[in-house]
């Protein structure tokens, strides 16, 4: 299990919101929390432990120069979501970003879409791609949710689903969207289906907000599920330690 932190990016500064709250009429949110820092700042700490695999997420517009900060201060260390299409993937990774990841451009009209995926891998290779999976609990099943966790689509987290978009990217990127931001524990039963489904490496967000978590994630996902902790850390205004984070995750 790899600590892959991130930065969250609203209206061009660094914030922590509730996720469920963004909304598409006028772009607001409830917010946990809002940063006087630069981007760079939270990307240059991650680099300073060697932390690959976190992301910045563009979320709505007046990001794009945040982003370009965050990717400048670690070169390929990175990797980049929000409003990515086979169009402007290519700039992101020529920029600093070392993966794009997606959700709406390739879950499009509640379904997936083939032949964006297709484009998009053609663009940048699929080893510098990473699905978001973020989800939704409805009866039993969770389904993959887009444009912001507001819209459903038909697509299950299935051990078929997983088998199949495997072979078009290089990792996997599952917010639990219900629980995102809310620091009252993880999804386990969507942690075990991460690592009971998924071939490829795959990184769990949602309700992190202490160590006693962390172990609980574990254990739910055999120590092979990644964990991105937000609005907990005390980085980000929270109670939880970024260098015990760090520090119980290496071990």
């Amino acid at each position: 299990m790899e600590f892959r932190p991130c930065i969250d990016l609203h209206d061009g500064k660094v914030k922590q919101i509730i996720g469920a709250t963004l909304t598409d009429k006028d772009n607001s949110a409830a917010v946990n929390f809002e940063s006087t820092l630069a981007p760079s700042y939270y990307a240059e700490l991650y680099k300073k432990n060697s932390l690959r695999g976190g992301h910045v997420i563009k979320l709505g517009p007046n990001n794009e120069d945040a982003a370009k900060d965050a990717l400048a201060a670690w070169p390929g260390g990175i990797q980049i979501g929000g409003g990515i299409t086979a169009e402007n993937a290519k700039f992101w990774i020529e920029a600093g970003a070392s993966h794009v990841i997606v959700t709406s451009y390739v879950f499009k009209d509640g379904k997936i879409n083939f032949e964006n995926l297709t484009k998009l891998t053609e663009a940048v290779g699929k080893e510098h791609v990473v699905l978001d999976l973020s989800c939704k609990e409805v009866n039993g099943t969770y389904l993959i949710v887009t444009d912001r966790w507001q819209k459903f689509t038909d697509t299950a987290l299935t051990k078929d689903t997983f088998d199949l978009l495997a072979s078009y990217c290089d990792e996997f990127l599952v917010h639990a969207a219900t629980v995102e931001g809310l620091k009252g524990g993880a999804d386990l039963k969507l942690v075990k289906l991460l690592a009971e489904f998924s071939p490829i490496p795959v990184t769990y967000a949602g309700g992190i907000a202490s160590m006693e978590h962390i172990e609980q994630v574990r254990e739910a996902g055999n120590n092979q599920v990644h964990i991105t902790i937000g609005s907990a850390l005390d980085i980000f205004g929270g109670n939880l330690s970024y260098e015990s984070v760090v520090e119980a995750c290496k071990r």
